[in-house]
C-alpha cells in the first residue's frame, strides 16, 4: 500500500489547512514554521475558518430577530472569544468562572445566556450583578433558589425554561442531552406547571423558552422534531396567560471529524425556519448556541513523533501530546484525523498513535497508516472544540500553547504552561 500524495490527504476544515508544495499550510502560513517558533504540542487556529462558519449561521437567520450565542465550553481561550464578540455574537456559559472570562472579552452583558444544570447561589449572584440577558433554567429548584437569591438582591432574574424534549439526537450517549434519562432540562409533561410556578415567584421574569438536545448531531431530523414538540409547548404557556420573549433552539450542530456530513447551518435553519413560520411563529425572537460547529475544525493540534514501537500485535507511534491535551479519544472513543505536516513518499505502516501518559487509555488515533520517522510533525485535525478546553495538568503535563492565524500572520494567544506555573498555588507539607 503507497502512502498517499498530499494532495490524495483530506483535511476537515479545507480549504483553511491545505497542503501546497508538500507542506501543510494553514490559510497562508507553514504549521511546521509555527511548531518550529512555539514547539509541540500546539494547538493552531485559523481565524477565518472560525469566522467562516459563523457567517453561515449568519446567512442563515438574515432579516430575522436572532442573537447567536457562542457555547464558550467548546474553546473558551480569550483570543477566541472575542473572534465571536466582535463579530456579533453573544456567549453561553455554564459557570461563574465562564462569565468572568467572558466579561473580560467586552461582550455586552445582556448579550450572555447563563446554561447548566448545577448553577450555585454564588454564581447566580454574579451573574445577576452583571446584568446578563437569560438564565436557563433547568428544575423547579432551581426556579425557587434563583428567585430567592433575586429577591434579597432586589431583582429580577430573567428566566427561560429548558425543555427535555424527548428527541434521540442520535450522537454519542455522553453527549445527548434530549432524553429522559438524561439529567438535563425539566421533562416535557411537567413543564407547563413549572412555568405557572415560575411565573409566580416575585424574583423571576419569565422571557423565553429553551431547548438543547445534545452534540455533534448530523442530521436535521431530530432537530425539526424538537422545533415541533416546543411549538407546541409555546402554543400552551401563552394560552395560559405567560407571554413568551424569545425561543431558543440551542445548538449541537456536528462537524465532520470522520466524512461525517452534517447539514450546513443556513440549510438547517432554512429549514427551521420554514416550520417556524408554517407554525406561525415566523416573528420570534430566536436564540441559538452553536459551539462546535464554529470552532471544531478551525483548530488543530500539532504534536512530534518522540519514537516507533513496532510489536507483535500492534505498532505503537509514540507522541509528544496525550490524553491530557486531547481528550476526546480517551472519553468518547473519538475520531480525529491525524496527517503529517510533510508526507514522505514510501510504503506506510499501520500504527496506534499514542501519548507518553502512563495510560492505557493515551491513545490519539488508532490502525493510522503513514511513514514517519522520530522527529517527524503529525498535526490532530478538528481540534478547535474540546480539547484544549477539557486539557488538564495531568502526569504534571503542562498545558499546550495556542497560536491564532489570520492570512499570514500568527499570533500567540496561550502562552505554554509550565511546572512552575502548575506549582504557584500548591504549598509544601508544614504539619511535619
Amino acid at each position: 500500500m503507497a502512502q498517499p500524495s498530499p494532495s490524495d490527504l483530506r483535511l476537515p476544515g479545507h480549504p483553511h489547512f491545505a497542503y501546497r508544495n508538500g507542506e501543510l499550510m494553514v490559510e497562508d502560513l507553514s504549521v511546521s514554521a509555527l511548531a518550529r517558533t512555539h514547539g509541540t504540542p500546539l494547538f493552531v487556529y485559523s481565524q477565518s475558518a472560525m469566522l467562516a462558519a459563523l457567517a453561515a449561521y449568519q446567512r442563515g437567520f438574515a432579516g430575522r430577530q436572532a442573537l447567536i450565542c457562542y457555547a464558550m465550553k467548546a474553546n473558551s481561550s480569550l483570543a477566541v472569544l472575542q473572534t465571536f464578540v466582535n463579530a456579533g455574537c453573544g456567549l453561553d456559559i455554564v459557570s461563574g468562572g465562564e462569565l468572568a472570562r467572558a466579561l473580560r472579552t467586552g461582550v455586552a452583558p445582556e448579550k450572555v445566556i447563563f446554561s447548566g444544570v448545577g448553577k450555585t447561589r454564588a454564581e447566580m449572584r454574579q451573574a445577576l450583578e452583571a446584568g446578563i440577558g437569560c438564565f436557563n433554567v433547568e428544575s423547579l429548584a432551581e426556579l425557587d433558589v434563583l428567585n430567592e437569591v433575586a429577591a434579597a438582591l432586589g431583582r429580577r432574574a430573567p428566566v427561560s425554561l429548558r425543555v427535555n424534549p424527548d428527541v434521540d439526537a442520535k450522537t454519542h450517549p455522553y453527549i445527548s442531552t434530549g432524553l429522559k434519562g438524561n439529567k438535563f432540562g425539566i421533562a416535557h409533561d411537567a413543564v407547563l406547571q413549572a412555568y405557572r410556578h415560575a411565573a409566580q415567584l416575585p424574583g423571576l421574569r419569565v422571557v423565553g423558552i429553551d431547548c438543547h438536545i445534545g452534540s455533534q448531531i448530523t442530521e436535521m431530523s431530530p432537530y425539526l422534531d424538537a422545533m415541533d414538540r416546543i411549538l407546541d409547548l409555546v402554543d400552551a404557556i401563552e394560552a395560559s396567560g405567560i407571554a413568551l420573549e424569545h425561543i431558543d433552539f440551542g445548538g449541537g450542530l456536528g462537524i465532520d471529524y470522520q466524512g461525517d456530513t452534517p447539514p450546513a447551518a443556513d440549510a438547517l435553519w432554512q429549514a427551521l425556519l420554514a416550520k417556524l413560520d408554517a407554525r406561525g411563529h415566523g416573528q420570534r425572537k430566536l436564540l441559538i448556541e452553536p459551539g462546535r460547529s464554529l470552532v471544531g475544525n478551525a483548530g488543530l493540534c500539532v504534536t512530534e513523533t518522540v519514537c516507533l514501537k513496532p510489536g507483535e500485535q500492534k505498532n505503537f507511534l509514540v507522541v509528544d501530546a496525550a490524553m491530557n491535551d486531547l481528550p476526546r479519544p480517551a472519553m468518547y472513543e473519538a475520531y480525529h484525523a491525524i496527517v503529517p505536516l510533510q508526507p514522505r513518499a514510501g510504503e506506510p505502516t499501520v500504527w496506534d498513535v499514542v501519548g507518553p501518559v502512563c495510560e492505557s487509555g493515551d491513545w490519539l488515533g488508532r490502525d493510522r497508516a503513514m511513514n514517519v520517522q522520530p522527529g517527524d510533525l503529525l498535526a490532530v485535525c478538528s481540534a478547535g472544540a474540546y480539547c484544549m478546553s477539557m486539557s488538564s495538568n495531568y502526569n504534571t503535563r503542562g498545558r499546550a500553547a495556542e497560536v491564532l492565524v489570520r492570512g499570514d500572520r500568527a499570533q500567540l494567544i496561550r502562552t505554554r504552561e509550565t511546572v512552575d506555573d502548575q506549582l504557584r498555588l500548591e504549598s509544601q507539607l508544614s504539619l511535619g
